[in-house]
């Protein structure tokens, strides 16, 4: 009897480091939700994990991700911000085009938004200092705030051009703002603006064609995630038809793009993990203002200027934050 007893309790011995794992607390989950696909974003999902990373979160470790991507199909969205609110995520995590479905979605989960735009003009917010409700977040200021800078940089460049055209992407919400923006500058300027529209890759050699058509000089590509998920598609069309061309992120410009104006993107989304980091350890989204940014950088790709035939003024190299050779 008592070999058998021992035995019993060598085997509910056994048994305690599983019980004990079974009723370990479940991993908080962050859902991450973007209106793009995945691919050409990874670099801003490092920056993302280095921001949690910074305020102690590590993934697979002491926080789980759930993430959720629409591929450029907005009327997904509101579908996908759904799924994450009705599994009780901790927090939720979206670019722009996204923040306004997640808002809609839940009055109560944290909401922490990187956008490019305005977020008091969006309607995200009341007010950038002190957020109400259940957002607060990160903006870079692109687009709709940038544009006028963005047309005097490219005239700077290419100061014979007659005709400055700008590509907009319809379905993006800053579009409006952004093309005021440019058209009063072209006025300052004596330059005329014309203005092409193309809602994705599938559109773009016909918004090419156009603007060839109207005899422009020099192109501005508009903001919005939209095209920065399509590029590559975009940067080709311009070297294809000799067009010099401002972007809107250094992403750009490092994938063969002339020229870019903008703040970091990636920092913007670096900064948005800290936030979603705070918010986990018990912060409330009120009581983090909206960071905006603190640094513009402007990025010159000198390959493509020689490509182009252009000779990059020697001020503009000099006030460059980054010059790709």
């Amino acid at each position: 009897m008592k070999r058998r007893a021992f035995i019993a309790l060598l085997g509910g011995a056994a048994a305690w480091p599983l019980t004990a794992s079974a009723q370990q607390p479940a991993l908080p989950v962050i859902g991450y939700l973007r209106s793009t696909s995945s691919a050409p974003f990874a670099h801003l999902t490092t920056a993302f994990h280095q921001g949690l990373n910074e305020a102690g979160f590590v993934e697979g470790q002491n926080i789980a991700i759930d993430y959720r991507y629409a591929d450029n199909q907005l009327d997904r969205l509101p579908a996908l911000a759904g799924e994450l609110v009705r599994r009780q995520e901790a927090v939720i995590v979206c670019n722009g085009d996204a923040a306004a479905d997640a808002k809609a979605a839940t009055a109560s989960i944290p909401i922490v938004f990187t956008t490019g735009e305005d977020p008091v003009r969006q309607g995200l917010v009341t007010n950038l200092g002190r957020p109400s409700g259940n957002l607060t977040g990160v903006t870079f200021f692109g687009g709709g705030v940038l544009g006028a800078k963005r047309v005097e940089l490219l005239h700077g460049l290419v100061p014979k051009a007659r005709a400055i055209a700008v590509l907009i992407d319809p379905n993006y919400g800053g579009s409006d703002a952004e093309l005021r923006e440019v058209e009063a500058v072209g006025r300052a300027l004596g330059r005329q603006i014309v203005t092409v529209r193309a809602a994705g890759e599938q559109q773009f050699e016909a918004a090419f064609d156009k603007l060839l058509e109207a005899g422009v000089d020099a192109l501005l590509i508009a903001g919005g995630a939209n095209f920065s998920s399509q590029r590559q598609a975009i940067i080709t069309l311009a070297a294809r038809h000799a067009m010099p061309t401002m972007y809107t992120s250094r992403d750009y410009v490092a994938a063969g793009g002339l020229i870019s104006y903008s703040a970091s993107v990636a920092n913007a989304y670096r900064q948005a993990g800290v936030y979603a980091g705070k918010i986990l350890k018990g912060t409330k989204p009120s009581e983090l203002p909206v960071l905006l940014p603190t640094k513009f950088e402007l990025v010159i790709n000198l390959k493509t200027a020689k490509a182009l035939g252009l000779t990059v003024p020697l001020i503009m190299q000099m006030t460059a934050d980054e010059v790709i050779e």
